[in-house]
């Protein structure tokens, strides 16, 4: 199904993401001069012209790695996923089935799970896929210095490898595995390629459905089909021409004239796409930004104060101002109507300026006695309208930019930023990330609200066909609504644009699907 509707996509998703990495050297000159011929106006390439079936791709989350270990956040892993496969990956209902993975299951006590890997398989550069290469990938991704998943995966104590089958211990009963290893978390790469993870960041090597054939780090990459991918008879795009998109301003007119014909693109370029006549649609996804808040740090360490903040939020600007109208207000990490929304949450402290100033008054803070900085990695309309909601209670508030914003934020040294998060496809992963002690994006580590510990384990002890799940997963999510380190404003799906040359993609949550898809050339 493919709406036209016209809803934003997060206005700081990749400067936010992209703030902490390491940048990708570029590639030598003798490479560069491999690439194919710049697109003409008309949309030809070497592949396109030869009657291919070709995707061109315009993404405002091109990958700053390609490595999965190191790419393992933000958007970045849905332009990935063209090239890795996962043991899972997440159909239209959010529920992983079958990927590298053709089935698995968990010994009584829920404490061990045997994924079985599908036989045959090899990865691009010719290595097999096999229980081996998942021990591998999971061991990279918990001990490399620089991976972005280690604290993905701290239920998982150790990989036995035989054959195609490869059996984690976990260091607790955990039934959200399956969920975890998804596409999100647990991309596998070769291997051999892997043994050198520069060298996999500028050519990487895995067993999705494309091949990378070229590359120029942080602005293009040219892809092929991979034969050998396990469902290949399903996808039926011959080549992929993926760039950094240009301008937001000038992605609009490239799928007019057929530079492009897929693109991510701002919500202010929505109702010019509609009207030139092209497909613009929104995926689910869970997205949800918020305001982060350090309890550790004074004037958070007052109670008042937080409880004066939230009051003072007005969810509904956000969504206005910079969704245009087509987000949601949300004040928590999950979009409603998901499994793991808790309505008995919604609304807990609605925009209340009148009661924020009475509680700063309370904790000693007459009108203006307040000042903080607010920093964040680059300009973002996120921070004005904070600052401006604040004013309105008195709240003085600067705006500091910090282009390494990442390392004080996740080294928990800052008192009051900002953050936007695109979920997991683990609820619960998504909840201690966001609340737990060690939660990356739990501003006040090791701060935890109370109850939280023993909610979270009650879900991982709960099977994902137990028939109360949803209660105890709402619960969990309860329970970590009552911290005190993070103020959620608003969500937003993800929103695309694309030719009507190209069908409709599956709706899957969070997912960019290339199963099924077919493309019909035209110039």
């Amino acid at each position: 199904m493919s709406a036209r509707l016209t809803i934003r996509r997060r206005p700081d998703a990749r400067s936010v993401r992209q703030a902490g990495g390491l940048r990708v050297a570029a590639l030598g000159t003798a490479a560069i001069a491999l690439l194919v011929p710049a697109l003409s106006a008309c949309g030809g390439s070497a592949s396109s012209s030869a009657g291919n079936a070709t995707l061109k791709w315009a993404s405002s989350s091109f990958p700053s790695h390609w490595d999965p270990v190191v790419s393992g956040s933000g958007a970045q892993f849905r332009a990935l996923a063209l090239v890795y496969a996962s043991l899972t990956r997440t159909d239209e209902d959010g529920k992983a089935v079958p990927d590298l993975a053709e089935s698995w299951e968990y010994n009584e006590k829920g404490d061990r799970i045997t994924f079985h890997v599908r036989p045959g398989l090899k990865f691009s550069d010719g290595e097999p896929v096999d229980a081996a290469a998942v021990k591998a990938a999971i061991e990279r991704a918990q001990k490399q210095k620089n991976s972005a998943l280690f604290g993905d995966l701290t239920s998982i104590g150790s990989v036995q490898a035989d054959g195609l089958d490869a059996t984690l211990n976990l260091t607790q009963v955990d039934y959200q595995i399956p969920q975890l290893l998804g596409e999100r978390v647990l991309q596998i790469a070769s291997p051999k390629a892997a043994a050198n993870p520069a060298k996999l960041d500028q050519g990487p090597i895995g067993a999705g459905p494309f091949v990378v054939d070229q590359l120029i780090p942080g602005t293009k990459a040219v892809l092929r089909k991979n034969p050998d991918y396990w469902d290949a008879k399903n996808i039926h795009i011959d080549d992929v021409e993926l760039v950094s998109a240009p301008d937001a301003s000038t992605v609009v007119s490239g799928l007019q004239t057929g530079v492009y014909n897929f693109a991510d693109i701002a919500p202010s370029q929505a109702d010019a796409a509609d009207k030139a006549g092209l497909d613009v649609f929104s995926q689910p996804g869970f997205n949800a930004s918020n305001i982060s808040l350090n309890v550790n740090k004074a004037p958070f360490d007052d109670d008042k104060v937080v409880d004066a903040f939230r009051y003072a939020v007005n969810r509904d600007e956000f969504v206005e101002k910079l969704t245009f109208g087509h987000g949601e207000t949300t004040d928590q990490p999950f979009p409603k109507g998901y499994v793991a929304y808790d309505a008995e949450s919604e609304n807990a402290y609605p925009y209340d300026p009148a009661k924020a100033k009475k509680l700063l008054a309370e904790a000693g803070y007459e009108e203006g006695g307040l000042k903080l900085n607010l920093v964040v990695p680059a300009e973002d309309p996120q921070a004005e309208i904070v600052q401006s909601q604040l004013a309105a209670v008195g709240v003085k508030v600067t705006i500091k930019i910090d282009k390494n914003w990442a390392t004080p934020f996740f080294a928990k040294d800052l008192a009051f930023s900002l953050y936007s998060t695109t979920g997991r496809d683990s609820a619960v992963q998504t909840l201690t990330a966001h609340f737990g002690p060690d939660g990356p994006l739990n501003l006040s580590t090791p701060y935890e609200p109370e109850g939280f510990e023993k909610a979270v384990a009650e879900v991982r002890q709960t099977p994902l066909d137990s028939p109360d799940y949803t209660k105890v997963l709402q619960s969990a999510t309860r329970a970590g609504l009552a911290s005190k380190a993070l103020i959620f404003t608003f969500s937003s799906p993800n929103l695309f644009a694309k030719s009507p040359s190209v069908s409709d993609l599956p709706k899957n949550p969070a997912h960019i699907d290339w199963t099924g898809v077919k493309i019909t050339n035209g110039s």
